[in-house]
């Protein structure tokens, strides 16, 4: 799972809280911890990979949509290796680990492993607040026409600085003057848990604004491309809805149990004895609510592939032919196309209805980036557009 716990335990002089959840049932935890991760590393693959059946298509070059959303997955998968290699090792080299707590010590491999590790973990799932937060913001840009595929390298720039600029800084701010002195005071904890939780936040407040401006604006261009919102359409805006949702879904059911826990941990922290009876009740909770991250987290780039593709089913082709993968695009980014020039409409009638077909086209094509992995619906935007007719 990811929280920052993982880095305060590196601390000898770690707080009373953190010792408690890190303490209880360590065995058991670890081993959900790996279960978890490993499962949800199988059926990730399992979900990106070809399948039998499916007739291969030419499809233009991926949209930065579909980009994001395969970097995603990936993160994720990593993420979950980071997982499964550092539960491993608590499990199978339990003295390694217990000279973690030594603080008269000369052997620092324990500790490299115990930073090295939670930074590793931290900072992929970071990466994925942040691609969740690009995916967002290029939906909204797309059915804007403001977008394209060469804009993936603004969010790689955005994304993977500001993960490792805030996870860096973060460690540090813990870890400061060094491993032996840190978790001294909250001047060390604070940040470190403010750059963890932050991109979290981002995407729990901020996604869902996008994602409904994005619903209104694709209502629109559905209305403005033939002048009429039929039934065919409207099914279509509301598949792109239901895939937002299930998106945030996805997002709450895997993280909402680590800001509960957080809190109740601060709470304790708060205490001047968290062993006190009154506090039994919160205790357990902080307990059931650390079980239930390392169970969750993990299952996170299983449920986003269902998310973004739905079930693509067993049947894997793993014959080395060019095919169509899940994550491509039913076409090529919005902003990669050549818009008209302007033209003087009293001119041509004939260049009037070629700019007006154009511009259908376009509208065709962001609509279907968005509704990219849900075939239902790109059935429909093709029976229902004259445009694709003729593809």
């Amino acid at each position: 799972m990811a929280s920052p716990r993982l880095e305060t335990y590196c601390c000898p002089n770690r707080d009373a809280a953190t010792q408690l959840v890190m303490n209880f049932q360590p065995e058991v935890f670890c081993g959900v911890c790996i279960g978890s991760a490993s499962v949800s590393l199988i059926l990730t693959i399992l979900q990106l990979l070809p399948k039998k059946g499916q007739s291969p298509r030419k499809m233009p070059k991926a949209s930065s949509s579909s980009t994001i959303l395969l970097l995603i997955s990936i993160c994720d998968i990593l993420g979950g290796l980071g997982m499964i290699f550092r539960s491993s090792v608590w499990l199978g080299f339990p003295s390694f680990v217990a000279n973690i707590s030594a603080v008269n010590k000369t052997d620092m491999w324990p500790s490299a492993f115990c930073v090295g590790s939670a930074m590793w973990i931290q900072l992929l799932y970071s990466a994925v607040f942040w691609w969740l937060f690009c995916y967002a913001v290029d939906s909204y840009l797309v059915v804007r026409r403001s977008a394209g595929l060469s804009t993936i390298v603004l969010y790689h720039m955005m994304t993977w600085g500001l993960a490792v600029m805030l996870c860096v800084e973060g460690i540090a701010l813990l870890y400061y003057p060094s491993l032996s002195s840190c978790e001294n005071g909250l001047e060390h904890a604070v940040p470190h848990y403010i750059t963890t939780y932050a991109p979290l936040l981002l995407v729990l407040v901020v996604n869902p604004i996008l994602f409904r401006r994005t619903v209104s604006a694709v209502a629109s261009l559905l209305k403005g491309r033939h002048g009429i919102y039929t039934e065919n359409e409207r099914r279509l805006g509301t598949e792109i809805q239901i895939r937002f949702f299930k998106i945030m879904l996805v997002f709450i059911i895997c993280w909402s149990s680590n800001i509960i826990n957080e809190s109740l941990l601060f709470y304790l922290e708060m205490q001047p004895d968290i062993n006190e009876m009154p506090l039994k009740n919160i205790r357990s909770a902080a307990l059931i609510t650390w079980i239930i991250m390392g169970v969750l987290n993990p299952m996170q780039g299983f449920l986003f592939t269902l998310a973004f593709y739905g079930w693509t089913g067993w049947r894997v082709d793993l014959k080395w032919r060019k095919r169509e993968i899940p994550w491509e695009s039913m076409s090529s980014s919005v902003g990669e196309n050549t818009y008209p020039s302007p033209v003087n409409y009293q001119s041509n009638i004939h260049d009037s209805k070629k700019i007006s077909t154009t511009d259908s086209h376009q509208t065709d094509e962001a609509i279907s980036m968005l509704s990219e992995g849900n075939t239902s619906g790109d059935d429909r935007l093709t029976r229902s557009s004259p445009v694709y007719q003729g593809w």
